[in-house]
């Protein structure tokens, strides 16, 4: 257990989805995941384990910010051996031609946060999400038809609707950023830093340019889509370590 975190070791599955809503912890677990039992809910941070086409899979809440979700994700990764992480979670679109609901794959992660300071790095890190795990996502949505854009992100220490400084929005939309949320910049930081593998699918809620947005009832129902895709993901990671699992050759033939 960690100060965060209050399940035990064998109660977190390698793949874990990364919303940061609890609420939609508990969506995910009660209307997608089979088998699903409560493992944490310290500070009220709900963390499920069940499993999806019969793979073990974790969803658990990150709460808001980079700060809370780079404890939540560093602890997955450092305390909990967890492999891959899939942030799951809502975004503010950036470009005019993106339509409220679309999936948002992001690539890479540009940022106003100071969180990559810590490592002492003589220039500016550009965290970006797994090939494979961004690969085999995208793969999944095509198969399931569901719209989807591919590209940067933004991640700000500022909820949009609330900066005084709306300008710094616009010239990252000028220089190609989707969408912004404020949580995967920690996360693909830490997967980097331990050499784990990270990805983050963001559902578009509102559009930060032209203004429309989903209604409140809409919002979690929503999010369907890129839970589905998460799952998908994760039972193909699984079935991959499987299979790889059993086809190892020994050391001695290597």
């Amino acid at each position: 257990m960690t100060p965060h975190i209050k399940a035990s070791k064998g109660q977190i599955a390698k793949t874990v989805l990364l919303p940061g809503d609890p609420l939609r912890a508990k969506y995910c677990a009660e209307n997608f995941m089979s088998h699903a039992q409560l493992v944490t809910d310290a500070r009220n941070v709900l963390g499920y384990t069940g499993t999806y086409k019969g793979e073990p899979v974790t969803v658990l809440a990150s709460g808001m910010g980079a700060a809370s979700a780079g404890i939540y994700s560093y602890e997955l990764f450092t305390e909990y051996d967890v492999d891959n992480i899939i942030r799951i979670g809502t975004s503010g679109g950036l470009q005019k031609d993106i339509p409220v609901g679309a999936l948002i794959f992001s690539m890479c992660c540009s940022t106003d946060s100071n969180w990559a300071s810590q490592y002492r790095l003589n220039g500016t890190l550009a965290p970006c999400a797994d090939y494979h795990l961004l690969e085999e996502g995208v793969k999944i949505a095509r198969e399931m038809g569901l719209p989807h854009l591919c590209g940067m992100t933004f991640s700000s220490d500022q909820f949009s609707s609330y900066s005084a400084d709306h300008g710094k929005y616009i010239e990252f939309a000028k220089m190609g950023a989707l969408a912004n949320d404020m949580e995967t910049i920690a996360v693909y930081c830490n997967a980097m830093y331990t050499h784990k593998k990270a990805l983050a699918i963001l559902t578009m809620t509102d559009n930060c340019i032209t203004g429309e947005s989903l209604k409140d009832e809409e919002r979690m129902p929503c999010n369907a889509n890129m839970i589905k895709v998460a799952l998908e993901l994760s039972y193909r990671l699984a079935q991959e370590k499987r299979i790889g699992s059993k086809t190892k050759l020994p050391k001695e033939e290597i």
